[in-house]
């Protein structure tokens, strides 16, 4: 359905026995197992992936261009590429996302928003 010639990797992992309290900002991959009690943050200059395992819970904000999610996040969840809704998933908030895959089985408590780019403007050259 989607063009996959994104390749990202997971550069760091937060087990399902960690918990981290404020907020986590990162870059590259991030895959999160444990729990998180404040907002989880990729680097807006760079491309990054987050994956929230079935095991994983989030206290609030999320962001990065591609977001797989299988567990549960309290907060709102922005998505500038892709958006990876697995059936596990418990979303309470708002869902900003480029493009959206959602699974049957998942929960998503909050509006759903399509953020649109804006529209290249085109300048027609005028013959003198």
């Amino acid at each position: 359905m989607f063009n996959r010639k994104d390749k990202h990797t997971i550069d760091s992992l937060i087990g399902v026995s960690t918990t981290i309290e404020g907020d986590l900002h990162f870059k590259g991959g991030l895959r999160i197992d444990g729990q998180v009690k404040g907002n989880v943050i990729a680097d807006p200059n760079s491309s990054s992936m987050l994956v929230i395992s079935e095991q994983a819970k989030i206290d609030g904000e999320v962001r990065a261009s591609h977001i797989v999610v299988n567990g549960e996040i309290n907060g709102p969840v922005f998505s500038s590429e892709l958006l990876e809704i697995q059936p596990k998933a418990r979303i309470s908030g708002d869902v900003h996302y480029k493009a959206l895959e959602m699974m049957n089985g998942a929960l998503v408590a909050g509006k759903l928003g399509h953020e649109q780019l804006a529209e290249p403007v085109l300048k027609l050259a005028a013959s003198n």
